[in-house]
């Protein structure tokens, strides 16, 4: 790798890193790079996983706050996220790497269609329960359960776009902002993006110098991503979920 290849990778790390702890899709990002300096498909998603958990940890730990009170939450969806996660690293090494390119702008579309309801539909959600005097579980229950698990293996098999899919999720089945919805976001993602790299470190093929420049560049960009994500009020977040979603859309549609 040059010079030049590698301060591009590192700064597609950043911009994955802050990226991810916002919103999520920071592997369109630095998948293209790796795959632009010769590394194989398989091996520069593997390598991608790797460096980029020391940024979904930053990320994690820059919304500290927005975690408060949500251990209990973060530790059952947690265990769907590695398993999930586990399955799909799994899927990486066994299917063609053509499996997902069909279904993924679909998922993309209908979670960014379920962020921008999310609050009617929320509102809806609210009024019928009021009517019929039940109360929000407060984990989800097994239906957001089910759906961390299934984008968990999506996270484990290429990672692109999970955050959004996760953000709908939870933000249709729980009754909580969306700033704190997105700090359990993020530990999510760290746990898929950890235990998938885990299984890769055993069984797969990986190049050290771009997992250590992307590790160390998503590290400050998770920093970054913490601090302009929590500044944005909902409706900016949203949008900027839709931004970054549909431009993940297009990159999906025209690999």
């Amino acid at each position: 790798m040059s010079i030049w290849e590698s301060l591009a990778v590192f700064a597609a790390g950043i911009g994955a890193g802050t990226i991810n702890t916002i919103v999520g899709s920071g592997t369109l990002i630095t998948f293209p790079v790796l795959l632009a300096t010769g590394l194989p498909p398989v091996t520069a998603t593997v390598s991608n996983a790797l460096g980029l958990i020391p940024g979904s940890v930053s990320g994690a730990i820059g919304y500290r706050r927005e975690l408060a009170g949500q251990r209990r939450l973060v530790l059952r969806l947690g265990i769907a996220a590695a398993a999930g996660g586990l399955a799909g690293a799994m899927l990486l090494l066994t299917l063609p790497s053509t499996a997902f390119e069909t279904i993924v702008p679909v998922l993309v579309a209908l979670a960014l269609v379920l962020v921008v309801l999310q609050p009617r539909i929320s509102a809806r959600v609210q009024r019928h329960r009021a009517r019929n005097g039940t109360a929000a579980r407060a984990d989800g229950g097994p239906v957001l359960f089910g759906g961390l698990l299934l984008a968990s293996v999506y996270g484990g098999y290429f990672t692109a776009a999970q955050g959004i899919i996760y953000l709908s999720l939870m933000g249709m089945l729980l009754d909580d902002t969306l700033q704190r919805l997105n700090a359990v976001k993020n530990v999510l993602a760290a746990v898929v993006n950890t235990i998938a790299a885990l299984f890769f470190l055993f069984v797969a093929d990986f190049d050290w110098t771009a997992v250590l420049l992307i590790a160390v560049g998503s590290a400050i960009g998770g920093q970054v991503g913490a601090k302009v994500g929590r500044r944005l009020p909902p409706f900016a977040l949203r949008v900027f979920i839709v931004v970054v979603g549909s431009l993940a859309i297009v990159q999906l549609l025209l690999r």
